[in-house]
C-alpha cells in the first residue's frame, strides 16, 4: 500500500510539470499494473493514459507515437479491463479502426502496423479463428507481417516474423479459401523472432507450441520450464503473469 502511494504522488507530480500529453500518457501507461488484481487491470490508469495520448494525437509532432500508443492501451483494455466478450471486441475494434487509419496516413510505420495487427489477432480470436479467416483476416495478417519485416525486421525484438510466425501457427487450412498455413513455416519464422532482439515471453510460449505442432514435445516442454522459472518483469507485469499461466497449462497438457 506504501509503495502504491508512492507510485502515485510520483505520477501526480510528473503530470504537474512542463510534459507533453505524449509524455504525460507514457509515464501513466508505464503504471498500468498498478492496483490489479491478478490479471483484472483497474481501468482508471489506463484511461488516463487513454485521454493523454487522444490529446497528443490532436497535437502537430505528436500523432504516431500518441496513435501507437493509443493502440496499445486499446489492446491493453481488451485484455485485462474487459469483462466480457462484446467489450473485448469494443476495445479490440478502436484499437482496429485507429489502425487503419495510422497505416493509412503513415504507411512505413511499423509500429502502427505492428500494433495494429495486435488488435486485430485478438479480435480474432474472440470473434472466432475460422469466421475470421473466412473474412480475410488471415490474409491480411500475413501481408501486414511482412511488411512490418520489410520496413524494419527488429521492429518489437522481431515484431513482425512474430506475426507471421503467429499467424501460420494459429490459422485454419480452408480448402480453397485458406491454403498457405504451416506449422513448418510457423517454426521458422517463430524461431526468427526468438533469436532477433530479446526473446519475450510471448515469444517463448508460441514458439514452445510451434516446436510441439512440428512433434518436438520435449524441446518444447524445456523451454516452457525455463520459462517458468523466470521472474515476471514490472514493465509487463500482467502481459507476462498471462504468457507464464498459458504455459503452465500447456505444461499440464503435453506431459
Amino acid at each position: 500500500m506504501k509503495s502504491l502511494k508512492v507510485i502515485t504522488l510520483f505520477i501526480i507530480s510528473f503530470l504537474n510539470a512542463e510534459l507533453t500529453h505524449y509524455e504525460r500518457g507514457v509515464l501513466l501507461y508505464e503504471q498500468r499494473a498498478s492496483k490489479a488484481e491478478g490479471l483484472n487491470a483497474n481501468t482508471e490508469i489506463i484511461d488516463q493514459a487513454i485521454n493523454e495520448f487522444l490529446k497528443g494525437y490532436k497535437t502537430s509532432g505528436s500523432e504516431l507515437s500518441s496513435g501507437i500508443y493509443l493502440l496499445r492501451c486499446y489492446y491493453y483494455k481488451g485484455k485485462f479491463v474487459a469483462e466480457d466478450d462484446q467489450k473485448k471486441k469494443d476495445f479490440f475494434n478502436q484499437g482496429k479502426a485507429l489502425g487503419e487509419k495510422l497505416i493509412e496516413l503513415y504507411p512505413e510505420a511499423a509500429g502502427a502496423y505492428y500494433w495494429y495487427l495486435v488488435n486485430l489477432g485478438s479480435w480474432a480470436e474472440v470473434y472466432g479463428i475460422l469466421s475470421a479467416a473466412k473474412e480475410g483476416v488471415a490474409n491480411t495478417m500475413r501481408e501486414y507481417s511482412t511488411k512490418i519485416i520489410d520496413i524494419d525486421p527488429n521492429y518489437s525484438d522481431g515484431g513482425g516474423y512474430f506475426m507471421l510466425g503467429a499467424v501460420h501457427l494459429k490459422s485454419p487450412y480452408i480448402p480453397f479459401i485458406l491454403s498457405w498455413p504451416s506449422d513448418d513455416k510457423a517454426l521458422n519464422y517463430l524461431s526468427l523472432a526468438y533469436e532477433t532482439g530479446t526473446a519475450t515471453p510471448s515469444q517463448t510460449v508460441y514458439l514452445a507450441r510451434a516446436l510441439y505442432a512440428n512433434d518436438k514435445k520435449q524441446e518444447a516442454i524445456s523451454m516452457l520450464s525455463i520459462l517458468l522459472g523466470q521472474k515476471v518483469s514490472e514493465s509487463n507485469k500482467l502481459e507476462d503473469i498471462e504468457q507464464h499461466d498459458i504455459a503452465a497449462n500447456l505444461l499440464k497438457d503435453w506431459k
